[in-house]
């Protein structure tokens, strides 16, 4: 090898070392940084809330958030779902590139039925990490979508993909409006309010919502959207097995309705648990008739609406 041999080699190892430990000097970024191509449109500026729910995995936000956000696209405002993983491990059988594709296929049409858009982020399942990198993503994405409320798990969630995205949520609070943080995307003029999903955990604080909405007139249309998430819910998704699954068509229309029947009763129980929140919101004597709810805390790192605001931000309470 010849001298200039030697240097042409040398300079090129420098720009490798430099981009594993500049990855932006090269150009390439690192996969939770990357804009997927069919990233959703930010919504036009025409007045309207625009709300942006994280979610672990591809039927968090849809379990979580699938009621309210159909009642704000109801009413023209934009509603954004994103799976900060790709819940490539979330299936007893199926995994990888191929559950990771029939998932977002499966959010897809879901968020036609809610009317909102929706993202999923190219992270493995189960790996999510609260890192700068990751951080970044978050807030580019808030930024983007200029939103004006934004929700999430709370840090203290059973699962650590849950407890990450709520992580990073929260860190993104603040940077949100910090200019010099991701320069490339324009920073918000005011912080979003935060808001927290429900959940059953107590330590070390247990959830305590702030607004309770009744989600009554479009419960069977979310129970429709839910429908669609079959690797997880009629199939069982990572804890499942191929004794849920049966073969007999009457069969297979039981164990539906029994899935259907079972996600309402999750929002059943969120009602019937948060009575004295919706008597504050609904009046004691609607609130007693509300058989359907979905919950939500405020998250302290955000912007703290009182009373008023909420009710302009969740314009559900006077219909």
């Amino acid at each position: 090898m010849g001298p200039r041999t030697r240097w042409l080699m040398g300079g090129l190892g420098c720009v490798l070392v430099l981009g594993l430990l500049w990855p932006g000097s090269t150009g390439s970024q690192t996969r939770s940084e990357q804009k997927p191509i069919d990233r959703p449109a930010a919504p036009p500026e025409d007045g309207k809330l625009r709300i942006l729910c994280f979610g672990a995995h591809p039927d968090d936000c849809e379990l979580q958030a699938g009621g309210v956000a159909l009642l704000w696209a109801g009413q023209g405002h934009h509603v954004k779902f994103v799976s900060v993983t790709n819940g490539d491990i979330g299936h007893w059988r199926d995994a990888g590139g191929p559950l990771a594709r029939r998932r977002k296929a499966e959010v897809e049409r879901a968020a036609r039925i809610l009317g909102v858009a929706t993202e999923v982020l190219d992270i493995h399942d189960g790996e999510l990490l609260p890192t700068l990198e990751n951080r970044r993503t978050i807030t580019r994405l808030i930024r983007e979508w200029k939103a004006d409320i934004v929700m999430s798990h709370r840090p203290n969630d059973y699962h650590p993909d849950h407890r990450y995205t709520g992580v990073l949520v929260q860190d993104s609070a603040y940077m949100v409006a910090v200019p010099h943080f991701c320069p490339d995307v324009l920073p918000l003029k005011s912080n979003p309010v935060f808001l927290f999903y429900p959940d059953s955990f107590q330590k070390p604080n247990p959830f305590r919502p702030d607004v309770a909405v009744s989600i009554d007139p479009v419960m069977e249309k979310k129970l429709d959207a839910l429908d669609t998430l079959e690797s997880q819910f009629y199939e069982g998704g990572a804890l499942g097995s191929a004794g849920l699954i049966p073969t007999d068509p009457q069969k297979q229309a039981e164990r539906r309705r029994e899935v259907r029947a079972r996600h309402a009763g999750r929002n059943q129980a969120v009602a019937q648990r948060y009575r004295e929140k919706l008597a504050e919101w609904y009046g004691k004597d609607k609130a007693e008739k509300v058989h359907h709810a979905e919950a939500f805390e405020i998250c302290e790192y955000g912007r703290r609406p009182d009373k008023k605001e909420l009710a302009r931000l969740f314009p559900f309470f006077d219909e």
